[in-house]
């Protein structure tokens, strides 16, 4: 029993500094024999603007109910995402259905190029410049899934060096340590 408050509470603490926004509300008339039953669905995102973002539908004969229940879906569901600075680390494609989604990190000061269910999703996320291009379908929960599952894929320099097994200066083509490296190790061999 107090293992369960403990929870809620901490839940509640990290909830907090959580900001949401809702994508879509569809309102949904069910044809029954003494006439019709409206309800409604809410598509919400939910982000803390430091990397960790999710999403959640909610269904409710109102409005107010059917978004909190997407929140607390959406809380349940979060993931962390890394970034580089302001932007995305690396050029993405996230796919659901025939809903495509490109994400391109973009330079300083360029801003959020996205519309509706894309710049929902980045923001909340933390992202501040970033270009992005919707292909195929503009359904919402499409369009929603597919950039969450395009930012799932992103990888921050330290793994890909990992999983490369070279240096994490070597990665970046700014750097001093990227330019020295020997014309043998750039081009597999050959010089």
């Amino acid at each position: 029993m107090a293992f369960d408050r403990d929870r809620d509470r901490d839940r509640d603490r990290e909830g907090s500094d959580l900001r949401d926004q809702v994508v879509y509300i569809n309102r949904v008339t069910k044809v029954v024999k003494g006439g019709k039953n409206f309800s409604f669905s809410a598509l919400v995102v939910v982000g803390d603007g430091k990397g960790r973002v999710g999403y959640g539908t909610g269904k409710a004969k109102e409005v107010p109910a059917a978004i909190a229940k997407g929140i607390e879906r959406a809380k349940r569901k979060m993931i962390k995402v890394p970034l580089k600075g302001r932007t995305i680390p690396h050029l993405v494609v996230g796919h659901h259905g025939s809903a495509k989604v490109l994400m391109r990190p973009a330079s300083p000061g360029t801003g959020v190029i996205a519309g509706g269910a894309v710049r929902a999703i980045l923001e909340s996320l933390g992202v501040h410049d970033v270009l992005t291009k919707c292909m195929g379908t503009q359904n919402p929960h499409n369009v929603v899934r597919a950039t969450i599952e395009g930012l799932t894929s992103l990888k921050d320099a330290r793994e890909i060096a990992k999983l490369r097994g070279v240096p994490v200066e070597w990665l970046d083509p700014g750097t001093a340590a990227a330019a020295s490296r020997p014309p043998e190790e750039i081009h597999g061999g050959e010089a």
